[in-house]
């Protein structure tokens, strides 16, 4: 099986890098990721100093993906995301929008948490359920190399809770080879990651890719065993929720035989949003029952 290495740490979805591996469609391979720190928070009394390391959310990779072409889709199915060094990191980081109610003077907040049995030590006596996710995964566009930190249609940072084990992320080919880029794995996050930090950790993570051609995405898609989640991002947040929900209907129509219109309504009555990094990406969701269901 092949591995991709963490290293170099790259800070960018960008097309004009060497690919770090190139598989067949139906591979499935290894990603090893840093966390989006860099690594900085490793031990009691560490901070984030970030005019050391100014950029956050490494991603491994390019993987070039034999085949694929502009107009094509990758599915990428998450079989597990594992703490590399049993542990995980987080800040208090900045308040942003919060400071207008809690004030400027943040504690850096800097601590480890250990990984065991199925738990995240948050202290001696807290413990916070392992629920590994990646907060960014994406390819690169065909014009324009953005960062780690949007997300936008080819995914990106995009920080939500359902980009984990057992789901499968849809991305859109925009470039030869696709590009595919993953990392920022979290050991759990609440939706929104409110500090613009979830509890950060190297990861190794386990993919299949497979290659969907003329597949035509707008935009990134998650289906699980129960649920089909499309994806919207960008400001502000209600644009990106209702950009979302239209997402959904079309794909609903397109591939489940529903009319447009009874598709919004259901979804009045039955779908759910999750929000990521800081309410700039927004899903909208809707349980298989339904959708497999057109009335």
């Amino acid at each position: 099986m092949q591995r991709v290495p963490a290293t170099p740490l790259n800070y960018e979805f960008s097309r004009h890098l060497e690919p770090a591996v190139r598989i067949e469609p139906g591979e499935t391979i290894l990603v090893e990721s840093e966390d989006a720190l860099s690594g900085q928070i490793s031990k009691p009394g560490d901070v984030r100093d970030k005019a050391a390391m100014p950029y956050s959310n490494p991603v491994a990779g390019p993987i070039y993906v034999a085949g694929a072409e502009p107009g094509d889709a990758l599915a990428v199915k998450i079989h597990r995301i594992d703490a590399l060094n049993g542990q995980c990191a987080t800040y208090t980081g900045s308040p942003k929008q919060l400071c207008e109610w809690l004030g400027t003077d943040v504690p850096p907040g800097a601590h480890t948490c250990p990984i065991r049995d199925g738990q995240i030590w948050w202290s001696e006596t807290l413990a916070i359920p392992y629920a590994p996710m990646l907060g960014c995964i994406g390819t690169a566009p065909a014009w324009g190399v953005p960062t780690t930190g949007p997300a936008g249609p080819h995914g990106g940072n995009m920080d939500l809770v359902e980009t984990c084990p057992g789901s499968t992320v849809y991305l859109p080919v925009l470039v030869e080879g696709g590009y595919l880029f993953l990392g920022d794995a979290h050991a759990a996050m609440g939706h929104g990651e409110l500090s613009a930090t979830g509890l950060e950790m190297a990861a190794e993570t386990e993919i299949t890719v497979e290659l969907l051609k003329g597949k035509n995405l707008t935009g990134p898609r998650i289906e699980t065993a129960d649920e089909l989640i499309a994806i919207a991002s960008g400001t502000p947040l209600e644009r990106s929720i209702a950009e979302a929900s239209a997402r959904l209907i079309l794909w609903m129509e397109a591939e489940y035989g529903w009319n447009r219109w009874r598709a919004y309504d259901i979804l009045t009555h039955v779908a759910q949003i999750s929000i990521g990094y800081y309410g700039v990406a927004a899903a909208m969701k809707i349980n298989r029952r339904y959708a497999e269901n057109p009335g």
